[in-house]
């Protein structure tokens, strides 16, 4: 699966961790990820994430 990379903090998201702290199981594509969700680092929202 694709990673992606925060363009503001440089925070990576890895499918296969998720984020399971603020409710994105491990395993769950970036497609699937809810639009609601933010980076956990910086707080940007997807669409200030990029392909790795």
């Amino acid at each position: 699966m694709k990673k992606y990379v925060c363009v503001v903090c440089g925070y990576e998201y890895d499918p296969e961790a998720g984020d399971p702290d603020n409710g994105v199981a491990a395993g769950t594509a970036w497609e699937d990820v809810p639009e609601d969700w933010v980076c956990p680092t910086c707080g940007a929202g997807k669409d200030e994430f990029e392909e790795a």
